[in-house]
């Protein structure tokens, strides 16, 4: 009964609410009539005023732009700050890796330092984006946006990794001893000393291929590290100003201007493209007078260039080449190098002298004197000239399972690339893993041959069991995931593999996928804002043709 007032209660409180008609919106008369009988049409749509649109998208791109600027500087901020590492631990064992390429670098970049007491040991304290070389060579690049210091990754490890910059000029199996020497213009008071190692990661890679050809080491430039490439352009805008000085014959001019790349390989190919990009952006504008002139031939021994592509590449590269006014020569052997000119063998097997002002030698690679003073220590299990002999796993035959051997120092199945040896390094990395827990495995087991049989048998049996599966290491196999190549003229080829088969692609497109995938590649953020904004710097204003 009180439930009930209440509720009459409530609706003599509650005001009726006045009944408005719904809108029934009516179709459009299909009459062409202009009677009253027609409907009305409704209120157009509220639209915002152009002021305040141009408001709201300011307000959304001033937003994106500031939340992306410090996700920008809170990465580049922590690669700048490492944080605390653990100390040297006297009770893991000692890793020494020579070198600092494609192979030591994987090798730490994925290596957990917790497990070994680990030292590098470098002539060149970076790591060098080999790939880009020939851009750097035309000032595409800046040199330094290519490197990477090594003490960038080994601070970021969980222990404290030792780096030191020097050559090593013996490797003694036997005592398990590396010996290094500083190389370096400054030097104190030690410039010579030998470390331990329980294991050897012997990562040198490879030199300059000569094939003893006279005036090659004279008279050439290489195109294997750094400084090979400021070399060469330095070289190159030197051929530049002596051609424009005044009095200089046609004859001249054209022996000057004259630039021949030896070596039909990825570095060969990429150089001439770079260097014809350079005559057609930039030398047009600041050498109008020369730029006729200048000419880039080049040398190949092969029947082809690139013979790692496919037949259709090869094609699109050498038609590319031909329209740039490339000359490319196959089946031609340089057989001497001069001052002012260079000396091929042609395919007819007459000989030719070219003049010329540049020659570039990007013609393959050859042990390091190291290298082949480690094999003559191990003569029965070391007899491939081309390299280190390793097994499935990647380690040196003969050396008792303690030295390791990755990159262009190895004779291998594969052929002797950047992405072989990176491959290797992240492999070699995992094997490391698995070694360091055999061995604490086989010190606990260890410990436990002295303990009471009845105590420790559960366990001995279990770590016994673990043991064996560590015993069992996968070999290594190489992944490959496919080539790239810049051609010049903002054009790129790619052989890459697509299911069963391989996916043979060039042109513009390729190029931006070429840029990219480079630009992933690269180790940090530091490098890929630095390529990055070169790239653009250059697309803006152009490459720099002053000399230093």
């Amino acid at each position: 009964m009180q439930a009930s007032r209440v509720r009459v209660l409530g609706r003599s409180l509650v005001k009726p609410r006045p009944s408005v008609p719904r809108f029934q919106p009516t179709r459009r008369l299909l009459s062409t009539g202009t009677g009253s009988e027609g409907a009305s049409a409704p209120p157009p749509a509220y639209k915002p005023s152009i002021w305040k649109r141009f408001l709201q998208l300011t307000g959304t791109v001033t937003l994106v732009t500031v939340a992306s600027g410090t996700a920008f500087y809170y990465f580049t901020q922590k690669d700048r700050t490492p944080g605390h590492q653990l100390p040297h631990d006297p009770s893991k064992k000692t890793l020494v890796i020579c070198g600092s390429g494609w192979g030591a670098t994987s090798l730490l970049n994925s290596l957990d330092t917790e497990d070994y007491n680990v030292i590098v040991v470098s002539p060149k304290n970076y790591f060098l984006f080999t790939p880009l070389l020939p851009s750097v060579a035309v000032g595409t690049l800046a040199p330094r946006s290519i490197i990477q210091p090594t003490r960038y990754l080994t601070r970021h490890k969980k222990r404290q990794v030792t780096v030191i910059e020097a050559s090593a000029t013996d490797v003694d199996p036997h005592t398990k001893t590396v010996t290094f020497a500083d190389t370096s213009e400054i030097q104190g008071a030690v410039s010579n000393t030998t470390i331990p190692y329980d294991y050897l990661v012997f990562a040198v890679g490879a030199e300059v291929q000569t094939f003893n050809i006279p005036g090659v080491r004279e008279h050439a430039c290489f195109m294997k590290e750094l400084e090979d490439a400021e070399k060469m352009q330095r070289h190159f805008m030197d051929c530049l100003e002596s051609a424009a000085f005044p009095g200089q014959t046609l004859e001249e001019v054209k022996r000057l201007l004259h630039m021949v790349v030896v070596g039909g390989g990825p570095t060969g190919i990429e150089l001439s493209g770079e260097l014809h990009d350079f005559l057609e952006e930039d030398l047009r504008s600041w050498y109008p007078e020369l730029s006729e002139n200048v000419r880039i031939t080049l040398v190949e021994a092969l029947p082809s260039v690139l013979p790692m592509f496919s037949k259709q590449l090869i094609d699109y590269t050498e038609s590319t080449f031909k329209a740039a006014k490339i000359d490319i020569l196959t089946k031609t052997m340089v057989k001497e190098i001069k001052e002012k000119s260079v000396v091929l063998q042609m395919p007819d097997k007459s000989i030719a002298e070219v003049p010329c002002g540049l020659v570039v030698w990007a013609a393959g690679n050859t042990l390091r004197s190291v290298t082949r003073d480690l094999m003559a220590k191990f003569p029965k299990e070391q007899t491939n000239r081309r390299g280190i002999t390793v097994d499935e796993c990647l380690r040196m035959a003969g050396a008792n399972d303690s030295i390791f051997a990755i990159g262009d120092c190895t004779a291998t199945s594969y052929a002797p690339t950047a992405q072989v040896a990176s491959q290797e390094g992240a492999y070699l990395a995992r094997v490391l893993q698995q070694i360091a827990k055999k061995d604490e495995l086989q010190a606990r087991l260890k410990e436990l041959a002295t303990a009471p049989e009845a105590e420790v048998k559960e366990e001995r049996a279990h770590l016994e069991k673990r043991l064996a599966k560590l015993e069992k290491i996968r070999p290594f196999k190489y992944s490959h995931q496919g080539s790239l190549a810049y051609i010049g003229s903002d054009r790129a080829i790619a052989d890459l593999p697509f299911f069963n088969g391989n996916l043979a692609t060039g042109g513009v497109a390729t190029y931006l996928f070429w840029r990219s995938a480079y630009l992933t590649t690269l180790f940090s953020i530091r490098n890929r804002t630095l390529v990055a904004t070169d790239w653009i710097k250059v697309k803006l204003f152009g490459r720099d043709v002053s000399r230093e």
